[in-house]
């Protein structure tokens, strides 16, 4: 029988300095998620005075551990080997475990993806220290250096916000989507990149991963335009609208809950806190009445235009433009509009967006 093991406060949380963040990467480069990481990652160091350091494992990685350091690590600690290539849980998680138990990081920041959460549970039992899963906001105490982690929590209607004051590292894994991608330092990056070659043991490496077959899925988060439909649409042929407005403005189609769970739209178009979260330049938002579960999907957007026959709609009062018209009407006419001034600029060739 084995017994629980549970989180162990330490004697003196002092020792344990600066923000480390996990740089998940896939197929030779860092994820956007990464980047974001970095980017929570240096506000959180810079507020307290201390050094950002991100943990990177792989094959191959050099090029990786270079670009984290343009976009603004301090320090990049790194181990490779070809078998490390692709994301096996065991060595990578005893491989992390190990940086952070000898480093003894104050704070330490995972992707909330399905490997990062994978691993984070493994290193937070490595190292005696809790978790705090799904992070939607993070922020630092100067003084204590005490972590802020917020999370949604009763069916995501409210915000949860937990403490670690006796524990270390204070590991928290965030959400995908919702911190911004920081801009790449200006200059010549002075960050410090310390790589090593590791041999594993082939006892962890009982299964042969033979290929990787990509889903044919939409990517909200590193789109710049978002259009997405609510119950407004009508049914699933309202989509077919949105579908062709984001086709001339260079933007994907987003959805919320509802039609998602009518099945007009499949489900990995959905924007919310239940979905994806995104931040594009430009968010779209026709026949969307604005549940909070939606909005705290989308609000991080750069604008926001509300189309919707309601001016009392939630969603409007989150929107930088409103459209007060039957979607039925205002989509084409935009659709038009959008030709009409892409034709127009490129003087009968269409080479350019509204956007642009």
């Amino acid at each position: 029988m084995v017994g629980l093991q549970f989180a162990k406060p330490v004697d003196k949380p002092e020792e344990y300095r600066h923000v480390f963040v996990y740089l998940e990467n896939g197929q030779g480069r860092l994820k956007r998620v990464a980047l974001e990481m970095i980017g929570i990652g240096r506000e959180l160091a810079t507020k307290v005075n201390e050094e950002l350091v991100g943990i990177l494992i792989g094959d191959d990685i050099s090029a990786m551990a270079e670009e984290a350091v343009s976009y603004g690590c301090d320090r990049v600690l790194g181990a490779q080997s070809k078998d490390l290539k692709d994301f096996r849980t065991v060595p990578y998680a005893n491989l992390v475990g190990e940086f952070v138990m000898s480093e003894k990081p104050n704070v330490f920041l995972i992707p909330a993806t399905r490997n990062g959460r994978d691993l984070a549970s493994r290193i937070a039992v490595k190292c005696q220290a809790g978790v705090t899963a799904d992070c939607t906001e993070l922020d630092i105490e100067k003084d204590t250096r005490i972590l802020s982690a917020r999370r949604p929590t009763y069916g995501e209607s409210m915000l949860a916000e937990i403490l670690c004051r006796k524990h270390r590292p204070q590991m928290a894994t965030a959400r995908a989507g919702i911190f911004k991608v920081p801009e790449k330092v200006g200059g010549k990056p002075s960050g410090k990149i310390d790589i090593k070659n590791v041999k594993i043991d082939k006892k962890y490496l009982n299964k042969k991963i033979i290929e990787f077959r990509k889903k044919d899925r939409v990517d909200l988060t590193a789109a710049d335009i978002v259009v997405s439909g609510g119950l407004g649409l009508g049914g699933p042929a309202g989509f077919k609208m949105l579908e062709q407005l984001a086709g001339e403005v260079g933007g994907v189609v987003g959805a919320s809950r509802p039609t998602a769970d009518l099945g007009w739209i499949s489900r990995d178009h959905q924007v919310g806190q239940t979905g994806t979260t995104v931040r594009p330049k430009l968010y779209v938002a026709a026949g969307i009445s604005g549940k909070i579960q939606h909005i705290m999907g989308m609000k991080g957007s750069e604008t926001i235009i509300a189309i919707n026959t309601d001016p009392n709609a939630e969603i409007v009062k989150y929107s930088d433009y409103f459209i007060n018209a039957d979607i039925n009407k205002a989509i084409p006419a935009i659709i038009d509009a959008v030709k009409k001034y892409r034709t127009e600029l490129a003087g009968g060739k269409k080479t350019k967006t509204p956007s642009q």
